[in-house]
């Protein structure tokens, strides 16, 4: 199980951690997962909001069923997340809620209506819930990667994204990633 491994790697460098599986799509999964934080630590002090699934569908081939599953894994599950956290973050004197929109949320990407939609929202969703928390003490940002080298961009068929001609000609021949690599989880 990839969660009690993360789990595990992170005792064996010192650090307390706690596996608790949810399923961010379902809003009563959230709520027990932030219940059980808050029972292992007595108190939360940070919601980080990182979930995502990508759609490459074009526009006229989505269904109503794929893009309300990229919604709601995308976007809903940040709300449902400062929904449970909320009343635990405004006891904290370090509060803060950190949500991971994507570059494709500032702007379009071929078949990526979904996903960069859905991102989109992620970015103004944070604005919002900035206004509204942090007059509660509560800090929100969201970060809004680019592209990052992780199975994510694994594509049909296990190709990875990242090695296709057209990324390599598009974003590093090309100049449109200036490090001329994809990004690095730890970049993030």
């Amino acid at each position: 199980d990839v969660v009690r491994g993360a789990a595990d790697d992170l005792r064996k460098d010192g650090l307390t951690a706690q596996a608790v599986k949810a399923d961010v799509s379902d809003q009563a999964s959230i709520v027990h997962a932030v219940a059980a934080a808050v029972s292992a630590w007595s108190r939360l002090d940070i919601l980080v909001s990182n979930a995502a699934i990508t759609d490459d569908t074009p526009f006229e081939s989505i269904s109503a069923e794929r893009w309300h599953r990229v919604m709601n894994v995308n976007l809903d599950s940040v709300l449902y997340g400062a929904q449970a956290s909320l009343p635990h973050l405004r006891r904290s004197p370090c509060a803060s809620i950190v949500n991971v929109a994507s570059i494709q949320g500032l702007r379009g990407q071929p078949n990526s209506m979904a996903y960069a939609t859905a991102k989109g929202a992620v970015v103004n969703l944070t604005r919002c819930m900035a206004v509204d928390f942090g007059p509660l003490g509560v800090r929100v940002n969201a970060i809004a990667p680019g592209y990052i080298d992780t199975r994510m961009a694994l594509m049909h068929g296990e190709v990875h994204e990242h090695q296709t001609d057209w990324f390599q000609d598009v974003f590093i021949k090309h100049g449109r990633l200036p490090l001329r690599r994809p990004g690095r989880a730890d970049d993030v």
